[in-house]
């Protein structure tokens, strides 16, 4: 049975029109004993609540805006950026080479407090012909990063609401430590709604599901993060993480030629602690190949995957 992470189950959101619902604290902590999650459990039980048992929102988003901060630690650590910008720098050189005029807009989904847009216009590692956007259901934390953004001077964007009902398209959609929080299937179907749209690529970075990923996962949290709901959830996450052959499945669904870079069984276990999969439209396969060079070799679709199976 897959574990629960605290964080998706103390807020929620009206999908349709983004207005926060209340959430009981007695219903949390007995959805996580039935889970067999007493630890879980506990940590819920002594968030606060107002009389009628409803768990306390501005409590719950200053918690979740300290273990958001917190995990930027982790992406820098982790250096996210460079290993994102890896891969997008050859994806729009393959896009303007395939005759599509720009400007382009990359969207982060569920940006939380936007570290990644944060950090692609503090550094300028993409070019001006590109537009940073965040989007997250959680309008604290994409309040905080608008904030952050603000304070930082920085030219990217943050809008509270659903990803693939904005009013501009995005070109390319990417996201970290998303992936994870899906079952199966709604992640067919988060793949599906980027195919569906006029979008060209997509590019989704998540823990990569290794034997080893919830021990690292346990020494980081247990070192870097204060609060036990980012311990608890930091150790989850990689226990919930999708199979390479799970991923590219689900991102068939796209329509998208489905491609996985630095799977598993082509790369060190100790080194590999996130990996994306990407969705192109087929006429960029070819146009991304080019442009990475020597580093195609570690991008493989399901038949190439299939054929490095020991």
């Amino acid at each position: 049975m897959s574990p629960l992470e605290i964080s998706d189950l103390i807020t929620a959101v009206d999908p349709a029109t983004g207005r926060r619902l209340p959430v009981r604290r007695a219903e949390v902590v007995e959805r996580l004993r039935a889970h067999g999650d007493q630890r879980a459990a506990r940590i819920v039980a002594g968030l606060p609540a107002d009389q009628d048992g409803v768990l306390d929102g501005v409590a719950v988003d200053r918690l979740l805006i300290s273990v958001h901060t917190e995990l930027q630690r982790l992406s820098e650590e982790l250096r996210i950026g460079e290993r994102l910008v890896h891969l997008l720098c050859p994806l729009f050189t393959a896009i303007r080479a395939s005759g599509v005029p720009g400007p382009y807009r990359l969207v982060d989904i569920g940006c939380g407090l936007g570290y990644l847009v944060r950090w692609l216009a503090a550094t300028g590692a993409l070019a001006p012909d590109v537009e940073l956007l965040g989007v997250d259901l959680d309008a604290a934390l994409v309040g905080e990063a608008g904030r952050l953004a603000r304070d930082e001077g920085l030219r990217c964007r943050f809008v509270h609401g659903d990803a693939f009902a904005l009013p501009e398209a995005a070109t390319v959609y990417v996201s970290t430590g998303v992936l994870h929080h899906f079952p199966e299937p709604a992640l067919t179907d988060f793949f599906a709604a980027q195919g569906g749209s006029p979008a060209l690529a997509f590019c989704h970075y998540d823990i990569a599901a290794t034997g080893l990923a919830p021990v690292g996962a346990w020494m980081f949290h247990r070192a870097r993060m204060r609060h036990p709901l980012g311990r608890h959830d930091g150790v989850a996450s990689a226990r919930r993480a999708h199979s390479d052959e799970t991923l590219l499945r689900a991102a068939a669904a796209s329509g998208m030629r489905p491609l996985l870079y630095e799977p598993r069984r082509i790369a060190n276990p100790f080194c590999t602690t996130l990996r994306p999969v990407l969705g192109l439209r087929p006429h960029l396969e070819a146009p991304l190949r080019q442009a990475l060079g020597r580093s195609s070799r570690r991008l493989l679709g399901p038949e190439q995957l299939a054929q490095a199976a020991p």
